[in-house]
């Protein structure tokens, strides 16, 4: 028994090969064309009951033919292939009324599957986007499988209004994921907002995001609009909500409850219309089981999780985002550069624990520090030697590694006490001992980065300059 007919348009013979056979295998009835002026006559003439097309084809794009298809045959589930594989090819697909979107090369089984589920489920009617956000300027950089399916749940997730948790390590992109989906969703007429956590006195964050009446406390001499009220009809963004303190965690719950809240020294609710999207790069389940994070509000702002993959897992994404970045530095005023394949091979073999947002700062000082017109190997080389952290015992050579140095540190100091054991006021002692270096040590293998440092160590970065000023460290960037 046919389980269905199957028109497929792709201008490569190999393609129409291998999905003729895969879909014949799977019970259903295949027909394929080269061109889209033959799969527009098919379809005009009532044939098959799904599409699979690539975007781009010899007489005309998938995408200009979508619509007609849509008004056509508004029931007729159209997957799109593509080799264009980036964020406004996923969002375009959604918005054009494609079923789904597959970058190529794709798994033969997901299509299968995606066909299954594309014959049974209901259709969803697309959501135009306005003229403002037709540009080439994309706001995410990569072709590679992990980078793949971060669009294509951005593509879904751009038409909700649905509460997302971005997660991942520092300079993966996070305030980007919400930016798309803001200026790609529905509210991308209305204000985006962010605020980062870390970034506020944790006794001022409840004031900075819900607002405060004159007299409030001290200082409060005129009345404040939060970011909320700021927000309304848009987005509002809360990065690193890890550090959100637990009295402002429990005003955020009610908002998320009941669409609702008040202002600190008011009484009257205020409704709000907003859309949050949170992010951090603690394990916030971590800081649930120590007490740290509520968890009920993490359930609440927990309804889409979406995990950004650091740079190292996406090597392959490097070139892209080297080419992205000269580009962008030359249109900043910067001098244009070309860079050599051996330097692109030596930046795709660095571990990048800054993630993007150093291998962006790398290609801009390269580019503007030095004067030749091609970044070579040799320059990669000795700008990735500056950067790479110390080991505690000076060798260069190995990488750095907090937990061992900590050990071994603790070994040498029980040592000195031989088989006995220490005299009494051990902890302070150890303490005062331990913290002092152990804060120095995060801060040579981030070279002074205290943000870093403070993730490094799981500590809040308020309570890091605390220690640093309280245990008197020098704060210095390690020797280059």
């Amino acid at each position: 028994m046919v389980r269905g007919n199957i028109l497929i348009a792709d201008d490569d013979a190999a393609i129409r090969t291998v999905l003729n056979q895969a879909l014949a295998r799977a019970g259903y009835s295949p027909r394929a064309t080269g061109n889209a002026a033959t799969l527009w006559q098919w379809i005009s003439q009532g044939q098959g009951d799904l599409v699979i097309t690539d975007v781009v084809m010899p007489d005309e794009n998938a995408f200009d033919l979508l619509p007609r298809v849509k008004k056509l045959r508004p029931d007729l589930p159209v997957i799109v292939m593509s080799a264009q594989n980036t964020l406004m090819t996923a969002i375009t697909a959604a918005e054009r009324g494609a079923y789904e979107y597959l970058p190529k090369p794709f798994d033969l089984n997901e299509l299968v599957a995606v066909v299954s589920r594309a014959l049974t489920e209901p259709r969803k009617q697309p959501t135009k986007r306005t003229s403002a956000q037709e540009s080439d300027e994309l706001p995410l950089i990569g072709r590679s499988p992990a980078m793949q399916e971060i669009y294509r749940v951005l593509a879904r997730l751009t038409q909700t209004d649905l509460t997302v948790m971005i997660t991942g390590e520092s300079g993966t992109g996070k305030e980007l994921v919400a930016r798309a989906l803001h200026d790609y969703g529905k509210r991308r007429n209305g204000p985006f907002v962010a605020v980062n956590m870390a970034a506020i006195p944790r006794e001022l964050i409840e004031s900075e995001l819900f607002g405060h009446e004159k007299g409030a406390f001290t200082g409060a001499q005129n009345r404040q609009h939060g970011r909320f009220e700021q927000a309304e009809g848009g987005t509002l963004f809360l990065d690193e909500i890890g550090d959100m303190p637990m009295e402002a965690q429990t005003r955020l719950l009610r908002v998320l409850q009941e669409g609702e809240y008040t202002t600190v020294g008011g009484r009257t609710p205020i409704k709000t219309n907003v859309r949050i999207i949170a992010a951090t790069n603690r394990d916030l389940q971590q800081q649930i089981d120590q007490g740290l994070f509520r968890e009920d509000l993490f359930y609440r702002i927990n309804v889409v999780p979406l995990r950004l993959p650091p740079l190292r897992e996406r090597l392959q994404d490097v070139p892209d985002l080297v080419r992205h970045f000269l580009a962008g530095a030359e249109k900043q005023g910067l001098p244009a550069k070309n860079i050599e394949s051996a330097a692109i091979e030596l930046l795709k073999r660095y571990h990048w624990p800054g993630n993007v947002r150093e291998l962006e700062n790398l290609v801009r000082r390269l580019t503007a520090l030095y004067a030749q017109d091609t970044i070579t190997a040799d320059l990669v080389d000795a700008e990735l030697a500056s950067s790479r952290s110390p080991a505690l015992d000076g060798s260069a050579d190995q990488p750095f590694d907090l937990e061992q140095s900590v050990e071994r540190y603790l070994a040498e100091h029980f040592a000195q006490y031989g088989s006995g054991l220490p005299p009494p006021g051990l902890y302070q002692r150890i303490l005062r001992q331990v913290e002092a270096p152990l804060v120095t040590a995060a801060l040579t293998a981030t070279r002074g980065n205290q943000i870093r440092a403070s993730e490094l160590l799981g500590v809040n970065r308020n309570t890091l300059r605390k220690k640093i000023r309280d245990l008197e460290i020098k704060v210095m960037r390690s020797p280059r």
